[in-house]
């Protein structure tokens, strides 16, 4: 059961990252202009899918597994996915590493939302690094790091604390009742 969760989180990431192939362009282009690097405020949503998986699922590989589902969603249509396959899913797979590695360093015991959080970033900085190896090669320092800063937040706030709420909320519906997460929210109200 669990496996159909995560892959049912996975690809409705992965439509969310479809429409966010697109929508992100205009503001992206416009802000990086005014300040090179700020692009980074723009990431999260493609962040979020391996912190909201493991949230929920609440086991090891969760994180990886979803970022991953979703980015294939993303790999495999044909409408505004300007990277083409094998770098979106090679970017799904690394920044679901990023998150499944802080979920790791808490032994996927703490759920609290500044693990959440933690999570977020951990996607962010994976992300970022791999956007530094494959789309930033000659970028020069002051652009990395108002890129590293703004993609930290940006992972921070979207993908670990609108997943954390997400959760909680879907949580509070009962949707989520088989599961520890549903458990534990219900248990608190």
């Amino acid at each position: 059961m669990d496996i159909v969760v995560a892959s049912v989180i996975g690809v409705a990431s992965g439509l969310i990252f479809l429409l966010w192939n697109i929508a992100y362009l205009g503001p992206s282009t416009f802000l990086s202009s005014l300040l090179p690097g700020v692009q980074g405020l723009f990431d999260g949503p493609w962040l979020f899918a391996g912190v909201l998986g493991a949230l929920i699922i609440r086991k090891p590989g969760a994180a990886l597994y979803t970022e991953l589902i979703a980015a294939a969603v993303s790999a495999l249509t044909l409408v505004g996915n300007t990277w083409g396959a094998f770098l979106t899913l090679e970017a799904g797979l690394v920044q679901g590493i990023g998150a499944e590695l802080v979920f790791l360093l808490f032994f996927y015991r703490r759920w609290s939302l500044p693990v959440a959080i933690l999570a977020g970033v951990g996607a962010a900085i994976a992300g970022g690094i791999n956007n530094r190896v494959v789309w930033y090669v000659g970028a020069d320092i002051p652009f990395m790091i108002v890129y590293f800063i703004t993609t930290s937040l940006s992972g921070a706030v979207i993908a670990g604390g609108l997943s954390w709420l997400l959760v909680r909320g879907l949580a509070a519906t009962g949707a989520l009742d088989r599961f520890a997460s549903g458990r534990e929210a219900r248990a608190r109200v």
